[in-house]
């Protein structure tokens, strides 16, 4: 089922482009589950808006692959493609180690402020079970570390990529897999940053991003219906 409540979160966009972001954060949420049939005029209705943006916020999340048409038949939440996903995680693991090891030269007080917040939310987020935001806490903690080193467009560049790769991480955290784990890896971060260790920082971040390598078969059996 559509979360029509995520609009609120979308501003200063086109109506296609608003059309787009809703769909595609109820994607990567799981709202709209794999394998899901969807409709322009159901999308349409639910956001009340003319077909056309809808239409045309389709054909952008089909060239993301992450709706398939098949004719005679209808519009299809695509099911979540591991070779996607594992691309995604390699493109993200040698960007981000590379960031990490940037900010152990030279990150902010600020910006470690901000990680140390963060973090604390994510261990009242693991406390009451909210998955939801502890995943966008997750996104903000990465973020925080690619940005503060000044590498902003490293975040564009694996943003492009992590559409099926987020929604396998989305699913991890659904199934309750290793929250205890993230979490102590996130600390492991802070610290080797604190120390300007590039060295302990890399290695943490290569395990954190390879977790889910280990994850997948378990996941697949678990949500056989999710995937390719």
């Amino acid at each position: 089922m559509l979360n029509v409540d995520m609009k609120k979160k979308v501003t200063n966009y086109s109506t296609r482009d608003h059309v787009y972001q809703v769909l595609r954060e109820n994607i990567i949420s799981l709202e709209l589950e794999p394998g899901q049939t969807i409709s322009e005029k159901e999308i349409s209705e639910l956001l009340q808006v003319s077909r056309t943006p809808v239409r045309e916020a389709f054909v952008k999340l089909v060239q993301e692959e992450l709706l398939e048409v098949y004719p005679q038949r209808g519009t299809f939440i695509s099911l979540i493609d591991l070779q996607h996903v594992e691309e995604a995680r390699f493109i993200r693991e040698h960007l981000e180690r590379a960031a990490v090891r940037e900010a152990c030269k030279s990150f902010s007080a600020e910006n470690l402020l901000k990680l140390e917040q963060n973090l604390a939310m994510q261990k009242l987020c693991v406390k009451e079970k909210d998955f939801n935001r502890l995943f966008e806490l997750d996104e903000e903690f990465h973020y925080t570390i690619t940005v503060g080193c000044g590498k902003e467009r490293i975040w564009t560049v694996i943003q492009q990529m992590n559409a099926h790769l987020n929604r396998i991480r989305m699913l991890s955290l659904v199934a309750n897999y290793n929250w205890d784990l993230i979490l102590s890896q996130h600390e492991e971060i802070i610290s080797a940053i604190k120390e300007k260790n590039p060295d302990k920082a890399d290695k943490v971040m290569e395990d954190h991003l390879k977790k889910l390598t280990f994850e997948q078969e378990s996941l697949k059996s678990e949500y056989r219906k999710y995937f390719k």
